[in-house]
């Protein structure tokens, strides 16, 4: 070997060895199969390669990646140009290995195939490779194609280089080194490849499994289905519009893709605690709602009232007309029409009252406990007793939406159990802040959150950025049993005070309507009537 020779190879070898490094730190499987087919052309000195992936089914080989440097065609990896070509059968119609085509061949044959002409090699159909080159002009001559084994000993794709050049340029058949090089480069891809597909599946099995819970979570309760799905969402989407800040506190955020993942499991599992929640309180629709709506005994009792009232009058009525006490019937029908005139009203109020909504006001809260008192029933002891009994009571002057304090810590209560479950999972390092990320969306700014009161100093940015997708989801939700869902300019203007009394980031907010986040999650998730013109002047609290 002439010094030209060994510098040549020297230099092959040591791109060997960077290649594998590099190859190991690729995450993207497209781009991955890329670098793995321009790598062996250049170690090879190859004018053109394929690279074939063995199918799920293991029946055929897929085209991944073509490149054809002289003649401009790259198919396939970060080109974003699909491979038109159809897969190559592994086997023949009666079942029998297909060894006649090339690839098909090397990889049922676990064997390395080095043809220094395909027009004068025999066994082997070319048929294709001549259709192609009639096509094109080109010319395909020399071809090395290189089975890739995983270390589990499986044929996972074929590894085809053309036409090796000199350093003239002109075509030259594969040296023996060319094809060791190729090989030991196809192994090392072959583990590459194989860790990076068992990473991405895993990833996939988790995400999967993280889905089946949050799925199982939402159809626990027709009111919050989709609610798992839509804040994982919202929150990338903040967190896209805050890395693209170039103005403000914020303008130096950036997350790499690996924060982004974690981010985004995070979401996904904001709140896995809630699979421990009792349907009764989650699917709470009105005040007086446990595995059946209440109001309904209430209807019974004012009819029994109303009954009660009729008899008492007509008693009366009976005694007046027997004591020849006629000039009272008149009053007597009167006071009769009031108490049942009463009845209904009281009856329609209690009806209202026990939808909920956003606001109960003191004097409505007084008028229940009037109500309890107005109207005596005799229980069935025969004891007079209270027209509503202290649950009812307590239920009915619920002062916003339809849960009592303690059902209220029973919901909130699903925050703590996703710290707990998400602090005892043994988290890689790339994902070791979910807990904290996930955790926090009930703080607040001002140290007032639950469950640990934190500040936002305290916080992480996604953590932030957490806690006002959570927000703005819920108001924004159509599926809540207590109230439609707000139009944009509604929960803006509701958030924005939040921004104002401290609960949630006053930069986050900021970015979220500046860069009209609030627009592009509308535009997926929200009814057209909710999508109203928002003025951000008259949003409250926006720095814009």
């Amino acid at each position: 070997m002439d010094q030209h020779g060994a510098d040549d190879m020297l230099a092959r070898l040591e791109y060997l060895n960077e290649v594998g490094a590099a190859l190991s730190r690729e995450k993207d499987i497209d781009r991955l199969l890329e670098s793995i087919l321009v790598a062996a052309k250049k170690i090879a000195h190859a004018d053109g390669g394929t690279l074939y992936r063995v199918s799920d089914d293991r029946q055929a080989l897929r085209f991944e990646i073509i490149r054809t440097d002289s003649l401009g065609i790259a198919m396939g990896g970060s080109t974003g140009r699909k491979v038109p070509f159809p897969p190559i059968p592994l086997f023949e119609a009666g079942g029998m290995p297909n060894v006649h085509n090339v690839a098909a061949c090397a990889a049922n044959q676990d064997r390395t195939v080095n043809i220094e002409d395909a027009y004068a090699e025999e066994g082997f159909d070319f048929s294709g490779t001549r259709r192609f080159d009639t096509q094109t002009g080109y010319r395909s001559q020399s071809f090395l194609t290189v089975p890739m084994k995983n270390h589990e000993d499986e044929i996972i794709g074929v590894l085809q280089l053309i036409n090796a050049q000199d350093a003239a340029g002109a075509v030259r058949p594969f040296t023996g080194t060319d094809q060791r090089l190729a090989e030991s480069l196809a192994s090392q891809a072959a583990v590459v490849l194989t860790n990076r597909l068992l990473i991405s599946h895993l990833e996939n099995l988790f995400e999967s499994f993280i889905n089946l819970i949050n799925s199982a979570i939402d159809d626990k309760s027709p009111y919050t289905g989709g609610h798992c799905e839509r804040v994982p969402v919202l929150t990338m989407m903040l967190a896209d519009a805050a890395c693209d800040t170039m103005e403000g506190p914020l303008a130096g955020f950036s997350m790499t893709e690996a924060q982004r993942y974690e981010l985004k499991i995070a979401g996904l599992l904001h709140d896995c605690g809630k699979v421990t929640t009792p349907v009764h309180v989650v699917d709470k629709a009105t005040k007086l709602e446990t595995i059946f709506d209440r109001i309904h005994l209430l209807d019974t009792r004012f009819e029994v009232a109303r009954r009660d009232v009729e008899v008492d009058l007509l008693r009366e009525r009976i005694a007046a007309m027997q004591a020849g006490e006629r000039a009272n019937l008149v009053e007597m029908d009167a006071e009769l029409k009031r108490r049942m005139r009463e009845l209904n009203d009281d009856r329609d109020f209690l009806r209202k009252a026990n939808i909920g909504g956003e606001a109960m006001s003191v004097e409505d809260q007084h008028r229940v406990r009037d109500i309890a008192e107005r109207w005596p029933r005799v229980d069935e002891d025969g004891f007079e007793t209270p027209f509503l009994t202290a649950d009812e009571i307590a239920n009915l002057t619920i002062a916003r939406g339809t849960l009592t304090a303690e059902e209220r810590k029973v919901i909130n209560h699903h925050i703590d159990v996703t710290i707990q479950m998400l602090e005892a999972l043994p988290w890689p390092k790339h994902l070791s802040n979910v807990p904290e990320f996930a955790g926090g969306h009930h703080e607040r700014m001002d140290g007032k959150g639950y469950p640990r009161g934190l500040t936002r100093e305290q916080m992480s940015v996604q953590a932030r950025m957490m806690a006002i997708a959570d927000v703005f989801e819920a108001l924004t939700a159509k599926d809540r049993p207590y109230k439609a869902g707000k139009t944009l300019t509604e929960a803006l203007t509701i958030l924005g005070k939040m921004k104002i009394t401290g609960h949630v980031d006053p930069d986050l907010f900021d970015v979220f309507v500046r860069q009209k986040v609030y627009l592009r999650y509308a535009e997926q998730f929200l009814d057209p009537e909710q999508i109203d013109e928002v003025d951000p002047a008259s949003i409250p609290g926006f720095s814009g």
